[in-house]
């Protein structure tokens, strides 16, 4: 794969997004790679830049009672990234002297931090040479190395080939690193690649004559689902300014009451919500 020719295209037409421009901080670049995890960007941008007006530092999140970035968190979902979030900015606020640190496995000890996550702010925030693997850099890899539409489940290999892809100089790295995923979630797309637009000068998988992915995409429905269930919930205290009754909580999702039960247990369990002496529901730490 050509690395230069694949830089220079970044340089020439990547999407001006907030958290790539300079000045922004490593907190602000974790914030923004806990948000964009199974999240689209468009959704993720505004939330992005009400957050580092409001905790610009990991002291200011720290400050702040879970439920209030539980209700700052909005429509993201996955709330728990939200407040594993703020369990990490606690330790960041007193354990690291409110800087994230810029080591691989001092950032995977943190709280809500995975592999993935890690090596991203190492890369992005301080430019150094990893390798940072998400869905697109796979698919990329897949389609420009090895000639196949899908990649497959994740493997250990991953890490490794997508390593030997990077420029040695480590200031091209990094930039490197971003170009692949940016060519991933605009232009060799899963469904309807772009081909035509793809700046490689070659790619195994064209050259093979694009062969049909094997793999059978399942579409995940959230209609009448748990997570649905939990999201309503949710919003019922999210909206409130203080603890509310079961009833509440129980007009919220009326068509199933043991799917009801099942999805205000599993926010208790996960700390999301929390129940007062007196039988009441809350945010965390509101109750």
């Amino acid at each position: 794969m050509d690395s230069d020719v694949l830089i220079d295209w970044y340089r020439e037409t990547a999407r001006d997004l907030p958290w790539r421009r300079p000045g922004v901080t490593a907190w602000q670049i974790l914030m923004s790679e806990i948000m964009l995890q199974q999240t689209p960007v468009v959704r993720v941008e505004p939330i992005w830049r009400e957050w580092v007006a409001r905790w610009p530092v990991p002291s200011a999140m720290a400050a702040a009672a879970p439920g209030e970035v539980l209700r700052a968190w909005g429509k993201l979902g996955y709330p728990r990234r939200a407040l594993r979030l703020h369990e990490c900015a606690r330790v960041l606020a007193t354990e690291h002297g409110d800087e994230v640190p810029d080591d691989v496995d001092v950032l995977l000890g943190l709280p809500g931090i995975g592999a993935y996550t890690a090596r991203a702010v190492a890369c992005f925030a301080y430019g150094q040479r990893v390798p940072v693997v998400d869905t697109n850099v796979r698919r990329v890899v897949a389609r420009a190395v090895h000639g196949r539409a899908e990649a497959g489940n994740p493997s250990s290999r991953d890490l490794a080939e997508t390593e030997a892809l990077l420029p040695i100089r480590i200031d091209r790295a990094a930039t490197f690193s971003a170009a692949l995923m940016e060519l991933g979630a605009t232009v060799c797309t899963a469904r309807t690649p772009s081909c035509d637009g793809c700046p490689l000068p070659s790619c195994a998988w064209v050259t093979a004559g694009r062969p049909v992915s094997e793999v059978v995409r399942r579409v995940q429905k959230y209609e009448g689902t748990d997570r649905q269930a939990r999201g309503r919930l949710l919003d019922v205290l999210r909206a409130a300014s203080g603890p509310v009754e079961q009833v509440a909580l129980d007009l919220a999702w009326t068509h199933d009451p043991g799917q009801r039960t099942r999805a205000l247990d599993s926010l208790l369990v996960d700390g999301l919500i929390e129940q007062t002496p007196n039988g009441l529901f809350a945010l965390a730490g509101e109750g």
